[in-house]
């Protein structure tokens, strides 16, 4: 599983959907409370998830401060993902008692919210990719055509992240990957899928990029082999071969850095 949810030619991550779901869930039970107990329940309810949202957020940011004081605007940037889901419960917990006090429809809502976060993390838990090993025999090329074989990087963790010249969150995440790319103590590699060489080239000179990372799959070998089906995607793999991680989309400098830092542990 490479952690992307297909619905014709529509694809989200998997955990975008569920929590897209999670949030549908907990406004409509808001609703039905406010219709049935107390009025005010409905309105309390979309506070509480506003709250719950920022202070997710925050509290991400602050986990992984030094990323973001790299990039500061970037804190805006929600749609690459990035929330510290507990920091949210509790705070949306905390709206929800300062609006509802000790009533019915507190109660209800509070229980709401205690189903919907446990559930939400079971089933997070899963649908997450298992580690599993990468395929051997993955050939790619530099720019300028000698052969390199990902085998031979075993021993230690590396970061694949496979992208097209013609998709859009790639051009916007590259110039950061690279960036990561040139002072990381693991190997970035970025892995251009089925375009050829000169394609390649002319897109880093327009663009005014290095290709120092920057390595070649004519025949799209590693997406088949690890299941990309969405370009960005971002795999890591530590030094026993095993894919840990699977990022589908865009992806940020906090996710980029602590995925990094979780294949240094290991």
């Amino acid at each position: 599983m490479d952690g992307v949810i297909r619905l014709g030619p529509l694809m989200m991550a998997t955990d975008r959907a569920l929590a897209v779901a999670t949030v549908w869930t907990f406004l409509t039970v808001a609703a039905v409370v406010g219709a049935r107990t107390d009025g005010n329940a409905s309105r309390a309810g979309w506070i509480a998830l506003l709250v719950g949202i920022v202070a997710a957020r925050l509290g991400y940011v602050l986990e992984n401060l030094s990323a973001f004081m790299v990039e500061p605007w970037t804190v805006i940037a929600i749609w690459q993902g990035g929330f510290s889901p507990w920091v949210g419960v509790g705070a949306a917990a905390l709206t929800l008692l300062l609006r509802l006090g000790r009533s019915r429809a507190a109660g209800l809502m509070l229980g709401t919210l205690a189903a919907l976060s446990l559930t939400h993390a079971a089933v997070s838990a899963a649908v997450a990719p298992k580690p599993r090993p990468l395929p051997t025999g993955i050939a790619l090329a530099s720019l300028a055509g000698e052969p390199v074989a990902l085998d031979a990087m075993r021993g230690h963790g590396f970061v694949l992240n496979l992208w097209a010249t013609w998709c859009p969150p790639c051009r916007r995440e590259m110039p950061m990957v690279m960036d990561v790319a040139a002072t990381a103590s693991l190997p970035v590699l970025l892995v251009n899928q089925g375009e050829p060489a000169g394609r390649v080239k002319a897109f880093l000179s327009l663009h005014d990029m290095s290709g120092d990372s920057v390595l070649l799959d004519a025949t799209q070998k590693a997406a088949a082999a690890t299941g990309a089906r969405a370009y960005p995607t971002t795999i890591f793999v530590d030094a026993d071969g095993q894919i840990v991680r699977v990022r589908a989309g865009e992806i940020s400098r906090a996710a980029l850095t602590a995925g990094i830092r979780e294949l240094e542990r290991n």
